[in-house]
């Protein structure tokens, strides 16, 4: 059984959805996932030091057949009620940094709404804030 803690498990949603496009993950997704991290205080107490050590435990559950089901599965088992919409627009942000969606990102964030549990309101209120953030003028 994989399991993540609080902190693993909102890096792995964004780690996920990050990969989702053939595992390829952008310079500023990238630097989106660095800058949440940073700067919100759902991570005031993550030692930042464990980023790489979460990639990697990502990479390994996504090599088995299974692999996105028992990520997915650990990140809502380690998210109490409040941190799920958290998880979710922490995704959102990463989807959005490239100001492109693509259908696999997409599918992601439907398989990662349904398994947290999101409204659906407050998901399409989520998304609408991401794409709002990352317009460039």
């Amino acid at each position: 059984m994989h399991r993540f803690d609080r902190h693993a498990a909102l890096i792995a949603t964004m780690v996920l959805v990050a990969a989702a496009d053939e595992g390829k993950i952008s310079d500023a997704e990238i630097e989106t996932m660095s800058r949440l991290v940073a700067s919100l205080p759902a991570f005031v107490a993550f030692d930042r030091g464990r980023i790489a050590e979460i990639g990697r435990q990502c990479a390994a559950m996504l090599a088995r057949e299974d692999g996105l089901e028992i990520a997915l599965d650990a990140i809502a088992q380690a998210l109490p009620q409040e941190l799920r919409e958290t998880a979710y627009a922490l995704a959102c942000d990463v989807v959005a940094a490239d100001r492109r969606a693509d259908e696999a990102e997409l599918r992601l964030l439907g398989l990662l709404r349904d398994r947290l549990e999101i409204d659906p309101l407050v998901a399409a209120a989520i998304e609408r804030a991401a794409r709002a953030r990352h317009r460039s003028v």
